[in-house]
């Protein structure tokens, strides 16, 4: 080994905490399902009160999936623990929403049902091609997730009689996009499973 070599110093390789800014906004997110359900409990969708609070903590707690994104991005503070949890605490309070929306009669459980077994099966696929590649958020994917929660809170807030109609359009929206990107992604899974010549 010559001098040269010898003083050559090792690189640094930066080990990002897991306990950081876009992971507490995550965790924050997680805590947050369980007081959203009982704020929908509390106002069993009847209670306009109760229903403006669970619609302030569902919007709230969704902001919060944009900006643990961004940081982690722009800081450079993603981490295994972080995508992990990310897309749990996400899956966690729209499901969670839907499957209440759907107890109490508000929305029709086929409905909860689909989108359900499309988040759940897209989250599978994700593991199942994940040694051969990341099957990455699409636009059309944003597009779902925001159709999404934004048709939640129209049927969380106390909507006079003409502007609570529009709810089951903005979902109706939502499912069609759900579906036509559920189908993209099994075409992205496939197309990285398939052997390379």
């Amino acid at each position: 080994m010559t001098p040269a070599a010898e003083s050559t110093p090792s690189p640094v390789v930066a080990r990002v905490p897991v306990l950081n800014a876009a992971n507490a906004l995550t965790l924050l997110r997680l805590v947050l399902v369980p007081v959203f359900g009982a704020t929908v409990v509390m106002s069993a969708m009847s209670h306009s009160g109760w229903r403006i609070v669970a619609c302030l903590i569902f919007v709230f707690a969704s902001a919060t999936d944009l900006v643990d994104g961004w940081i982690a991005r722009r800081f450079g503070l993603v981490t295994s623990v972080g995508q992990v949890a990310d897309p749990i605490a996400d899956k966690a309070l729209t499901g969670g929403a839907l499957v209440l929306l759907s107890w109490y009669d508000l929305l029709p459980w086929w409905v909860t049902a689909l989108i359900l077994v499309r988040e759940l099966g897209i989250t599978a696929l994700r593991f199942w091609v994940i040694r051969h590649g990341v099957i990455a958020a699409s636009r059309g994917g944003k597009i779902k997730t925001a159709l999404q929660v934004l048709a939640i809170t129209w049927y969380l807030w106390p909507m006079p009689a003409g502007l609570a109609d529009v709810g089951p359009w903005i979902m109706a929206a939502a499912v069609i996009v759900t579906v036509v990107t559920g189908f993209d992604y099994i075409v992205q899974a496939l197309r990285l499973r398939r052997p390379r010549p």
